[in-house]
């Protein structure tokens, strides 16, 4: 497993970006909770915490995809450097302005500022990733290496946002800081480093007769990568994933709100974070172990049996007796999540045009991240309704929800390539 991150970590660049990328993420797994305990605290009010932290999200969820495609077309530091900026003055002016008791609506307005113009860190590190390495094991490795590091920051990043925004001796706005300090150095930092940065791919006119139609996955994208270039989502294969990582988000959510209510329910709320963070390990662990070899099946075999695993494990949940057991189920159940997600970015990867790759991948986070939101309202519901009990039951319909896109997309999913111009049988 070392010689295969060895690998690509040992290339000019690799591991002074991919830190910079971990760093800069942190602030998505942190500026949600961040925003419901500062505006809470300083408020005292949940209705206006919810308000500030879904500007910031849906801001978020709108703006993550445009600026992908801005950066596919213009390059990362062009774009990403003003609009990081930007997102850190707003998130600044959020801090200065709860502190203020400003109205609701101006907090509303900077939340949305900073959360639209943060852009999908995740997708801009795999694409330079994909510009670094040349063969498809490789760019497997990579992408399950980010997929662990995904874990990382949103096992770590909601503990210490917690715990800035609940310590007595510092401001209840101290989880917005931290945000804005690893936003600044991490995404400054990797933005400045101009050798490992794809290039751009500026958008020529389309001239008559050059469109092809393409037969799907890679060659879609190859023909359709100097001109002519359809938008990402009107791919079949690009469509079937994004419907998967909502519903799959939506599984995420739900399962948050569910491990709260049934630590509750057993008298151990606290407990509720240990089950999440053996969910997460679970996901870390796999991410590790899945990137550290190359699979001989195809893209969307790997990606249905992940599909599937997730389903059957979060079928479990609703029997688990205690905490314990309950920890033991999601463990197993997390092994399955994050080569579940490398696989649908992989599919992405091989199946958009070069110039879209950053848009591609930033509108699969955007989906896994609506999902989540969505899933933890709907959860919500079903916690106050019927308890820990019913949320579970929500959690494994997501997931097998989840499992019947993806056989309704499989002939899409099918197209997709091992690699570029090369079909995997």
């Amino acid at each position: 497993m070392a010689t295969s991150y060895n690998t690509i970590l040992t290339r000019p660049g690799a591991r002074s970006f991919s830190t910079a990328g971990l760093i800069a993420r942190f602030p998505m797994s942190m500026v949600g909770i961040s925003t419901i305990l500062a505006v809470e605290g300083l408020y005292g009010s949940y209705t206006a915490a919810g308000l500030v932290s879904a500007a910031n999200f849906v801001a978020l969820a709108i703006g993550a995809p445009i600026l992908a495609r801005c950066v596919d077309r213009y390059g990362q530091s062009r774009v990403m450097l003003p609009a990081t900026i930007v997102s850190a003055t707003s998130l600044i002016a959020l801090a200065a302005g709860a502190h203020a008791h400003a109205h609701l609506g101006l907090l509303a307005v900077l939340a949305a500022l900073a959360g639209g113009l943060a852009g999908s860190m995740g997708s801009l590190v795999r694409a330079r990733w994909t510009a670094l390495l040349n063969r498809p094991e490789d760019i497997h490795t990579a992408f399950s290496l980010e997929a662990a590091l995904d874990e990382v920051a949103f096992i770590l990043g909601p503990v210490l946002a917690t715990a800035l925004c609940t310590t007595s001796i510092i401001p209840v706005t101290s989880g917005w800081i931290a945000c804005l300090v690893m936003q600044l150095f991490g995404g400054l930092w990797f933005l400045s480093q101009r050798a490992t940065e794809p290039a751009p791919h500026p958008r020529r006119p389309q001239r008559a007769g050059e469109e092809a139609e393409g037969t799907g996955g890679a060659a879609e994208g190859a023909a359709h990568d100097s001109a002519g270039l359809r938008p990402v989502l009107r791919y079949g294969t690009v469509g079937a994933v994004v419907v998967v990582f909502l519903i799959s988000g939506a599984m995420f959510g739900a399962n948050d709100v569910a491990a709260v209510a049934f630590a509750t329910e057993a008298g151990h709320k606290s407990a509720s974070g240990l089950v999440l963070a053996v969910w997460g390990v679970g996901s870390f662990i796999a991410a590790l172990l899945y990137g550290s070899r190359a699979w001989g099946w195809p893209l969307w075999k790997q990606f249905m049996v992940g599909l599937v695993g997730l389903a059957v494990g979060a079928s479990t949940f609703s029997l688990a007796p205690n905490l314990v057991v309950l920890s033991a189920l999601a463990l197993m159940t997390g092994l399955a999540i994050a080569p579940t997600l490398t696989s649908g970015n992989n599919i992405i990867q091989v199946t958009v045009a070069p110039s879209q790759l950053t848009e591609g991948l930033a509108w699969v986070s955007t989906a896994l991240n609506v999902g989540v939101s969505v899933g933890s309202l709907l959860a919500g519901q079903a916690a106050d309704a019927g308890g820990s009990r019913a949320v579970y039951l929500a959690v494994a319909g997501f997931a097998w929800a989840a499992v019947v896109v993806g056989i309704v997309g499989l002939s899409a999913l099918k197209r997709a390539r091992t690699t570029r111009g090369l079909t995997s049988q």
